[in-house]
């Protein structure tokens, strides 16, 4: 065993990691590096403990997973069942340590788990083991090497952004080596000396830097690895089990029509004429309405939120001829928001609806909060002797009617005497939240004069302007930051001034943390370094996270400071943007926002996922470095998914309601029109968005990436169409070549006959079914990653354009009208293929070995070729199959002949072009009914086969594995198959359907090779796409990419990884069969058909959202690199079984890879 001298003058400062146990128990790790050998010492302490501990570990190599026992261990170190090691902790004062020395250069981790050994438990983390990586071959920076002002410094930001708050001698050292360690950190990942010195300011040289060019101010936070992680994965909020989705609350039901609850919004549109009269009457008649709403669900709610937003924006009025006392309002408004503090409490699917309410209406007040808006601003006329003019004319107007453009008009006051009386100031401030001449003279008591204060009384104006804005902004602006903060903490107004305080119940206790957090926020607001204001911002949120979830008397008070706080983050990063430079710092803010953003979000699961993935990419940022690049790019793709999502659920969940009371209303039709999209750019997923379009060019420009991805290489000429979705015109017939320009492609639909062309800001997948279709049609398949580059094809609309390839490139230019288009027409469309009729051979059901050309597909034949022919280690599922045939002859028999009759008189309007007749004979093969004789030889040549019958677990499990089948035969009726068809001119009677069955294997993994790289066309290159879970979501239309790689053939260990993977959903399934479609309209030659028909599991799979934050397959670039490998070997090892390129589909499960299918590749 090493001695332990020799760790302590040459040890760098250790890197830590920390855990909490509960209970108070924290467990630091220190790992400490020689820097004269390769040695290793890691040391566990236990604080706050209570318990008897033992480690139960055991170390791992690079690329394994399996544990190795180091022969150098603690004493007291106990084999456990020849797999592990168990150490005892030493007790030392108030703590438990071990120290472990490690001398062997391979090891690359150690795991371990806790064990109580008094109760027997075993303490893990998050069900899995603790790991502490060892550092290898990474260049740790001595005391020496860094600055001594420089940590100084760092500590000092460090710190500042604690809140300043008294420490100890031993605290400041603490403070010291954090510091110091974050640095070592960041010039292991290629950041520079110079870079970190000039991204932080000496302590003493803060105020006078403000005046600076701000650049590396806004970023000097980001230099430093030093940022809170936060336990996302605990904010999850899943929508409520059996609670229907946004998207499926559109459909017509009783009292609903078109996504509305007509019934309340007429009643809102009759109620608006009193509502108007004043700010009471309106509070009044939404807490009615509201509390009989429930019943509607969560459209109700939308309806009072539109309302209130056009109230807010100052589309409807907000007092007529009517006088309030202020009281009145301020009474009225803390009825209503008491009402939505229950709902918030009890309905949490609600919630984010809640907020958007919230955010429309100020907190309002029992008591004396209201009055005394009207006391004070007669001791503020006395005081600064300003009774008359225009101070008269607000002091009536706040007596008649206060509303929140008080709030307005006394910052505009503050800001006049602030600048020595500028006139042009005070209109300044008006103006730019809104106000104008026009609306001051609205007012019941206009205003129409401006002020005029004595020069003298500036001090005085100051102190009282200040406490009345106070005041104001405690009634009518709940979400204000400043006020927000002091009414929870259960006091508006601080200090012996003349003005009484403001006073309400806080909340109860409040953490130390909370306040030191609050504390610093309100010190540093106007910081023009907002790094440090950002992550306190977060932090402030994150400690008010469990006063939001639990249910109390002033809830709605912690509600309006966690909007105030929400609000604040996004403001001070948009102030922040102009001056936001390097990529780092964007990496830093999209956290930042990003988690920011799940803080405030319902069904927040792909956001949290997201935001978990961004800390791991964060983690191991390296400038300029092309994988890394790749990893960010792949979860700010998912990123962008998720708000597009987002942006689509609010936009099917609030624009039919904006759009139905607005015209109620008589609203103007550009507000209307713009309603859910404004309301969306007001919040923090706008300003996310701005930070991942900034980062996004970086990123393309580090990976290679260039502004297109070409998936169908071919050159074309055509005529520009631009489309929002592919699907929408499918079934379209273009006379002229046509080049589309889609903004939405699924992955799933069949290209329109006459289009040369398909470009799209989409990403689906390059192996995907419409990918492989547009390859082999011969179509111009690209994705565009450049939106000025899309905006100007859009402008082309209707005119004729060329596509040329240049390498990973487009080279799009126009061309003359008058081009002749005959060629182009021609050889965008197939020649015709000759099916023959399969007929019906005997058997309802054959074995594996009885699979021939006549009897089966080429999906059947091809699964049946390899067994026997692949090494052991490619397993290959078990087949039994429906023959060609038996479809016709089950539906034209006397079970089921009234179904045939009717299936025959839709085909005839079908093939005459009524193509929504396609939907009804699927309706109508639903209904068939098996024959005993099919039933009898498929349970047998299953059993034989030893595949499950489904019968033998009960009749509803062969029904449902009948209801499969019949789905399969079915799809031959599918739109996008129909039309397929005659586009390649093949006669769609002559299509006939035998059905594979197999059991299915419930994938870790799901993988499809192209033995020759589809993209480029080189044959020495395999391509591999591979995604979590099922196949289908990579095939199939499911948003995201998977992760993708080559390798050459000549080198099948060495594999190149072009792409991580941004899928949001993974599909898993229990032990199952799944009927898979086999055709012999597929695999001909000239025409793939992929994806055309249907396979069908007989049990529905099971949607997860995927977390890649822990992925093996992202992680363990070992386990990556093995698996690979493996995988292009089964591609190079059927490709040579056949001779030509083929097109595999595979799973992996347990590290044993099946392969499930193979077809040539088109």
């Amino acid at each position: 065993m090493a001695s332990s001298s020799q760790f302590t003058s040459n040890t760098q400062i250790p890197l830590v990691h920390q855990y909490d146990l509960g209970e108070g128990m924290l467990l630091q790790v220190k790992v400490y590096k020689s820097s004269h050998d390769s040695n290793t010492k890691v040391e566990l302490q236990l604080r706050n403990c209570s318990k008897l501990f033992l480690l139960h570990w055991g170390a791992i190599y690079h690329g394994q997973t399996n544990w190795v026992l180091p022969a150098d261990r603690p004493v007291g170190t106990k084999l456990f069942k020849q797999y592990a090691l168990q150490t005892p902790f030493v007790k030392s004062g108030d703590i438990f340590f071990i120290t472990i020395e490690l001398r062997d250069q391979k090891i690359h981790a150690i795991e371990f788990v806790l064990k109580d050994e008094r109760h027997d438990k075993w303490l893990k983390l998050n069900h899995k083991n603790f790991q502490i990586k060892i550092p290898e071959g990474v260049k740790i920076y001595s005391h020496t090497s860094i600055p001594k002002d420089l940590v100084e410094r760092k500590a000092y930001f460090l710190w500042e952004s604690m809140g300043r708050p008294r420490n100890s001698p031993q605290q400041q050292q603490e403070n010291y080596e954090v510091a110091l360690r974050d640095l070592q950190s960041q010039l292991s990942k290629g950041i520079s000396l110079n870079e970190l010195q000039s991204s932080f300011q000496a302590p003493g040289s803060k105020r006078a830097a403000d005046n600076k060019e701000s650049s590396s101010v806004v970023d000097s936070v980001t230099s430093s690895s030093y940022h809170r992680r936060h336990d996302v994965g605990q904010w999850i909020h899943q929508r409520s089990q059996g609670k229907a989705k946004i998207s499926n609350l559109l459909s017509p039901g009783e009292g609903v029509g078109n996504g509305i609850v007509k019934w309340l919004l007429d009643e809102i549109s009759q109620k608006e004429k009193d509502a108007e009269r004043s700010l009471m009457h309106r509070f009044n008649i939404a807490t009615e309405l509201t509390e009989r709403y429930k019943s509607e669900g969560e459209l109700g709610l939308v309806g009072i939120m539109v309302w209130f937003r056009f109230m807010a924006c100052r589309h409807l009025t907000w007092n007529k001829n009517y006088n309030v006392k202020p009281r009145e309002i301020s009474t009225a408004q803390d009825k209503f928001t008491n009402l939505l503090q229950r709902i918030y409490a009890s309905q949490p699917d609600d919630r984010e609806l809640i907020r958007l309410i919230m955010t429309t209406i100020g907190r309002g007040g029992q008591g004396d909060v209201g009055q005394r808006i009207r006391d004070e601003i007669l001791v503020l006329q006395r005081n600064n002797d300003c009774k008359g003019g225009m101070m008269e004319e607000w002091h009536q107007k706040l007596h008649n009617n206060s509303s929140p453009d008080d709030v307005i008009i006394c910052q505009a006051l503050l800001d006049y005497v602030r600048s020595n009386l500028k006139i042009e100031i005070y209109w300044r401030t008006l103006n730019a939240n809104g106000l104008t001449k026009s609306i001051l003279r609205s007012y019941d008591r206009p205003i129409v004069s401006e002020p005029h204060f004595r020069i003298d009384s500036k001090d005085g104006l100051l102190r009282d302007l200040t406490s009345y804005l106070k005041t104001l902004k405690a009634v009518h602006t709940g979400a204000d930051l400043e006020s927000a903060i002091e009414t929870f903490l259960g006091c508006s107004s601080q200090g012996n001034h003349f003005m009484k305080a403001v006073r309400v119940n806080n909340v109860g206790d409040v953490s130390s943390r909370l306040q030191e957090c609050m504390s610093f926020v309100k010190m540093h607001a106007d910081d023009k370094n907002i790094g440090p204001l950002m992550e306190k911002l977060l932090e402030t949120r994150v400690e008010l996270r469990p006063l939001l979830l639990a249910s109390h008397e002033k809830l709605k008070d912690v509600i309006f400071l966690d909007l105030a706080l929400d609000s604040a983050v996004r403001t001070t990063m948009e102030r922040g943007l102009q001056e936001l430079g390097n990529t780092h710092g964007i990496v830093f803010f999209i956290s930042v926002m990003l988690q920011n953003l799940c803080l405030s979000t319902v069904g927040n699961e792909h956001l949290v996922y997201c935001a978990k993935d961004w800390y791991r990419v964060s983690d191991s940022y390296k400038p300029n470095d092309e994988q890394w690049a790749l990893q960010a790019k792949a979860v700010i793709d998912r990123v962008r998914l998720a708000l597009s999502d987002k942006s689509q659920d609010y936009h099917k969940m609030i624009q039919p309601s904006a759009q139905y009371l607005g015209n109620m209303l008589r609203v103007e039709k550009w507000a209307i029109d713009i309603f859910t999209e404004e309301l969306i750019r007001t919040g923090s997923a706008a300003t996310l968005s701005l930070l991942v379009n900034r980062l996004d060019p970086i990123l393309r420009k580090i990976a290679n990436l260039g502004c297109w991805q070409i998936i169908s290489p071919v050159e074309v000429c055509g005529l520009v169409i631009a489309v929002s979705e592919l699907i929408t015109v499918q079934t379209k017939v273009y006379a002229k070549p046509t080049i589309i320009i889609a903004n939405k492609v699924t992955g799933e639909e069949e290209i329109p006959d006459g289009v040369v062309g398909v470009l799209t800001p989409d990403m689906p997948d390059v192996l995907s079914h419409v990918s492989v279709r547009a390859r082999n049609s011969k179509v111009c398949f690209a994705t565009c990653f450049d939106q000025s580059i899309l905006r100007n094809l859009k402008l082309k609309e209707g005119k004729m354009i060329s596509i040329k390839l240049r390498s990973a490139n487009l080279v799009i230019s126009d061309i003359g009208s008058d081009m002749s288009q005959a060629h182009f027409i021609r050889s965008s469309i197939p020649q015709g293929t000759t099916l023959t009729r399969k007929t019906f051979g005997g058997k309802y059901a054959l074995a594996a070995e009885e699979f021939t050309v006549k009897m089966v597909g080429a999906k059947s034949r091809n699964i049946q070729y390899l067994r026997g022919r692949v090494p052991s280690w490619i397993k290959i599922p078990t087949s039994v199959a429906i023959p060609f045939g038996v479809f016709e002859t089950l539906l034209a028999s006397d079970l089921n002949k009234d179904l045939s009759n009717k299936v025959s008189s839709f085909s005839r309007l079908v093939n005459s072009g009524d193509l929504s007749k396609l939907q009804a004979i699927q309706e109508i093969i639903f209904q068939m009914k098996p024959s005993s004789q099919l039933i009898n030889e498929l349970r047998s040549k299953m059993k034989s086969s030893r595949i499950p019958w489904p019968g033998d677990e009960g009749e509803e499990r062969w029904n449902q594995g009948w209801q499969a089948i019949k789905k399969v035969w079915a799809s031959k009726w599918n739109q996008r198959a129909f039309i397929s068809c005659r586009k390649a001119n093949i006669n769609h009677d002559h299509v006939c359907m035998s059905v594979l069955i197999q059991e299915v294997i419930s994938a870790d993994y799901a993988f499809v090779i192209h033995t020759r790289n589809p993209s480029s066309g080189d044959s020495s290159e395999i391509y591999t796409e591979i995604v979590k879970g099922l196949g289908e979501t990579l095939v199939g239309a499911y948003a995201g990419r998977a992760m993708s790689f080559i390798v050459k053939k000549s080198d099948l260990k060495s594999p190149i990884i072009l792409g991580y993977p941004s899928k949001q959903i993974g599909l898993y399934i229990k032990k199952s069969l799944i009927f898979r479609s086999d055709s012999n309209g597929e695999d001909l030659e000239g025409y793939a058909g992929a994806g055309l028909y249907d396979s069908v599991p007989m049990d529905k799979e099971q949607k997860v959202v995927l977390d890649y934050s822990n992925d093996r397959l992202i992680k363990d670039k070992g386990f990556q690199h093995a698996l690979f490998s493996k995988i292009a070997e089964v591609g190079k090892i059927i490709e040579d079984l056949y001779r030509s390129a083929q097109d595999i589909e595979g799973v992996v499960k347990d590290g044993e890879i099946y392969v499930v299918q193979t077809r040539p590749q088109m």
